[in-house]
């Protein structure tokens, strides 16, 4: 007889159950929906809420319902057309202030979403979106980190009374000495403030220099920490969308992908995004004639001459406190005088800096430098250029001594708001540009997913046909766990949150043939027993146990590459690689498991003359 335990028929009952629960959501589809939140990140109030309710209803703008979730309204649509119109309407209605986000939302109904259950996550192919592909100007980094070197070895020199000069020149930092006699005791100091760096020295007459360059693999992790920080900040600016399920990760050695599925508004994306700058926080060259170095054209040693948004001129210290990278938080205010002003928060380093500048010139104004990097075409048709564009976009003077926390004031309020989100969303930490971009319809995508079914659709029934005809009612009971297969896939994609695109849907369609291969091997098995003579119970089990190592060997080899194929793979590689593995994970489940335990049920307590395979 051939019987399992309890606990394996439970086992195999639940699995198939509690699959077809956590695939459940998936059946509901999705609403187009705008999302609306505050610039500010304060929690949008009730009062507000109903305001946009009243607003859409005066306006005739039919909507299926409006909800508060976290410290925004989500307000559903029932067509995409609705959607538009409202996020058009919605804009003007409310003002500055706001940020409206166009996405899809699932409809899954609130007794699965309180479980915690979601719908699988759909690619870009599938969903629909935008895509942008950025190249990151990594040397700017490296640059960036010299002249740091530069200022730090001047700064040094010039507390031991040394007379010197500090310069990044051609990727190192060369130090000119007035006098050789200082030699020793300048290159003993540099090695001992960056024991890291490789120092070369030497004289020339009366003078000497030392040259401090980068290790290649200092060079290395200052180009990756570059890319990985500009990742971050690109994930906290597409959280200003409120985007549900963003994709941003780096690609190749100096690029960064960003995928968002649902956005139908890539204009207010790219907005957000293509802000490809940085701020500077520096000191005005206090008791230095802006207005007479402009005349000239040139400024003073030291100084640096820049305009404001007026056109006026402005003279600063070529030395930064701070940049954007070392801000942690910005938020809109006031002053203690009533005033606009922007609350600034730093990290350590640029706590430290701040503190230091602070002390030493208080009643001194202080500049906010926005700098923005474009990218243009060369006159001449070859490679593209990077121009830079700097201006003062804030001028205070310094009242007291601050560190990490301090307020940017001489704003309205219109300035001191954009300024806040520029920074909250953060500044860059160096320039990025955007080589790539593409949308992709919510009507493409809608189309992928309807042939892919399609294809899924196809494929199964013909396989199904073929095995119920061919293994009569093992095919039917092979048939059966076909079905759960393509439930606990479904399941375990949703339970994951992995995002199925299109080469995915098609590492579905290659499962189902697998998991037809192991039953094939098994029916085939239990002939072969049959035709030797063997009783059905015991054709039965053979056929199962024989055939368990051929149907392993098979699925782990494929298991393997399929597992490289992700481990190396990028983008819609790993998507196929992701739904292959666990389509083979499943298809032994159900193949050798699941099949077996219906095929316990229906012969494993009875005495058999024959078998219908």
């Amino acid at each position: 007889m051939n019987r399992y335990p309890l606990w394996k028929n439970l086992l195999v009952l639940t699995a198939v159950i509690g699959g077809a629960l956590v695939a459940l959501p998936n059946i509901y589809g999705d609403d187009p929906a705008v999302l609306i939140s505050r610039e500010d990140e304060r929690e949008i109030t009730e009062l507000e809420a109903d305001a946009v309710r009243r607003a859409l209803s005066l306006a005739g703008i039919e909507y299926i319902g409006a909800q508060e979730r976290e410290n925004s309204v989500l307000i559903r649509f029932d067509s995409v057309d609705r959607q538009l119109s409202a996020s058009d309407f919605l804009r003007e209605e409310l003002g500055p202030g706001y940020v409206l986000a166009l996405t899809l939302m699932p409809r899954t109904p609130q007794w699965l979403a309180s479980l915690g259950l979601k719908p699988m996550s759909l690619g870009l192919d599938l969903r629909g979106g935008v895509h942008f592909l950025f190249e990151v100007d990594t040397e700017a980094a490296v640059r960036k980190r010299l002249e740091g070197y530069a200022e730090d070895f001047s700064r040094r020199l010039r507390d031991e009374g040394i007379r010197r000069s500090a310069q990044a020149l051609d990727g190192r930092v060369r130090v000119e000495l007035r006098r050789a006699e200082d030699l020793a005791q300048a290159e003993a100091l540099l090695t001992e403030l960056e024991p890291e760096l490789e120092f070369d020295s030497g004289t020339d007459g009366e003078a000497a220099w030392i040259t401090a360059s980068l290790s290649a693999a200092r060079l290395r992790e200052l180009r990756d920490n570059a890319i990985t920080k500009n990742i971050t900040i690109l994930r906290n600016r597409v959280n200003e969308l409120g985007v549900a399920e963003p994709l941003v990760q780096r690609q190749g050695s100096e690029r960064i992908v960003v995928q968002l599925p649902g956005v139908q508004d890539p204009a207010q994306a790219a907005r957000v995004l293509d802000s490809v700058a940085t701020v500077e926080f520096r000191l005005v060259c206090y008791g230095e004639n802006q207005f007479e170095a402009a005349r000239i054209g040139r400024a003073p040693i030291g100084c640096e001459l820049l305009e404001d948004e007026q056109g006026q001129p402005v003279l600063l210290r070529r030395s930064v406190i701070a940049a954007g990278g070392q801000i942690v938080d910005a938020r809109q205010g006031f002053s203690e005088d009533g005033q606009p002003a922007v609350h600034v928060a730093l990290d350590g380093r640029g706590a430290d800096a701040m503190l230091e500048a602070t002390q030493e010139n208080l009643q001194r104004p202080m500049a906010v430098v926005f700098i923005e990097q474009k990218r243009e075409q060369s006159e001449d048709g070859g490679e593209p250029v990077t121009r830079e564009e700097r201006k003062v976009i804030s001028e205070a003077t310094i009242r007291g001594v601050f560190s990490s926390r301090f307020q940017i004031t001489g704003l309205n309020i219109v300035e001191a708001r954009d300024l806040a989100l520029l920074l909250r969303a953060g500044a860059l930490e160096v320039p990025i540009f955007k080589v790539e971009e593409r949308t992709v319809g919510p009507s493409l995508g809608q189309d992928n997913i309807d042939q892919g079914m399609r294809a899924i659709i196809a494929g199964l029934l013909l396989v199904v046909l073929f095995i119920s005809i061919y293994y009569r009612v093992f095919g039917m009971i092979a048939t059966l766990a076909l079905g759960a297969n393509m439930v606990l896939i479904v399941a375990l994609l949703s339970l994951l949150q992995a995002a199925l695109t299109l080469p995915g849907i098609a590492g579905i369609v290659l499962t189902v043939g697998m998991a037809v291969d192991a039953n094939v091997l098994i029916f085939e098995r239990i002939r072969e027993e049959l035709r030797n003579g063997n009783s059905p119970q015991a054709s039965i089990r053979a056929g199962y146990d024989k055939a368990l190592v051929t149907i392993a060997d098979a699925n782990i080899t494929t298991l393997i590459a399929a597992l490289v194929l992700f481990t190396f793979g990028t983008g819609p590689i790993k998507g196929f690689a992701v739904t292959l593995s666990l389509g083979i994970l499943m298809s032994m489940f159900t193949a050798i498991v699941g099949t077996r335990a219906v095929v316990n049920l229906i012969y494993g307590r009875r005495r058999l003359g024959r078998l219908a395979v």
